[in-house]
């Protein structure tokens, strides 16, 4: 597989994880880590139907304690924190400091053996945050001390992501089938946290229980199994800077299905992150 395919695979996982939000909308009032535990499972078994066809891939999960550790980590902690900085601060500035993860991606990435960090890899990214303030700032967010516990979780979940990314490419050897037993770990714990700090909701219509489905098989399954392949063999510093297309598509599609309504401000952060992500990805673009 080249880089650029890679990339590319890594890039339909920014698509879909757009997708993840008027999903969500659409699973009604599941509580957060028991719609994390159901999700995650759904996501975990689609990949090891796979395996019917394919029983060798099953040994992917033989892996040293370390692997699991940052697998599971990754997985399980962004996500724990960031629905604890859902809870404990509004969303719009929970996803403000979240957004950091893009950036840092593309910082840390000079950190790894044959990487190097070009000036409009780092002008994309910056490009692409100052678009990400602008869509959540331009839609009313503002900070508040009260909110600082939950900011500082959604800041640490950006760490969180970002070293899960990159320790991914230094884990290259480890083949993407073991992001299944990620995947089946972190539907435990969420499960775990779930029994003891949430109450057991569980989806009324028919369209409800489609949409949790839809979200294990893709923004919560294969997405994870796509970005997994795009850190390892893709260009991590294009990925990086293209991440932030993710809230401003997200919004997109939130407008689309009628929860959100279109601005101006959506529309400067629109050139700002496309601009910022095609600068970054120039050195792709010219091989294409």
């Amino acid at each position: 597989m080249t880089s650029r395919v890679a990339t590319l695979i890594g890039l339909s996982a920014i698509l879909m994880w757009s997708l993840l939000a008027v999903m969500t909308v659409a699973t009604g009032t599941i509580p957060a880590f028991q719609l994390a535990a159901m999700t995650f499972a759904i996501g975990a078994l689609a990949a090891a139907v796979g395996w019917i066809v394919r029983p060798q891939a099953v040994r992917a999960l033989r892996q040293p304690p370390l692997v699991w550790a940052v697998g599971v980590g990754g997985l399980f902690g962004y996500h724990a924190l960031y629905f604890l900085a859902l809870r404990l601060a509004p969303p719009a500035e929970a996803g403000l400091l979240n957004y950091l993860w893009p950036l840092l991606i593309v910082l840390f990435s000079s950190l790894l053996p044959g990487e190097r960090l070009k000036l409009h890899h780092v002008a994309g990214a910056l490009l692409g945050l100052a678009g990400t303030v602008l869509l959540f700032t331009g839609n009313g967010a503002v900070i508040e001390r009260a909110y600082l516990p939950g900011l500082a979780a959604a800041f640490i979940a950006a760490f969180v992501w970002a070293s899960y990314s990159v320790l991914s490419r230094r884990l290259s050897a480890v083949p993407t089938d073991a992001v299944a037993g990620f995947c089946f770990v972190t539907a435990l714990l969420a499960t775990a946290v779930h029994v003891l700090i949430e109450p057991t909701v569980w989806p009324d219509t028919t369209m409800q229980w489609a949409a949790i489905i839809a979200l294990g098989i893709g923004p919560v399954g294969a997405a994870f199994y796509a970005w997994d392949i795009g850190m390892k063999r893709g260009d991590i510093r294009v990925l990086g800077a293209a991440s932030y297309a993710t809230p401003l598509l997200s919004t997109a599609f939130l407008i689309l299905a009628g929860y959100a309504r279109p601005t101006t401000a959506l529309a400067i952060a629109a050139l700002l992150i496309a601009g910022g992500g095609l600068l970054a990805a120039k050195d792709m673009l010219k091989r294409s």
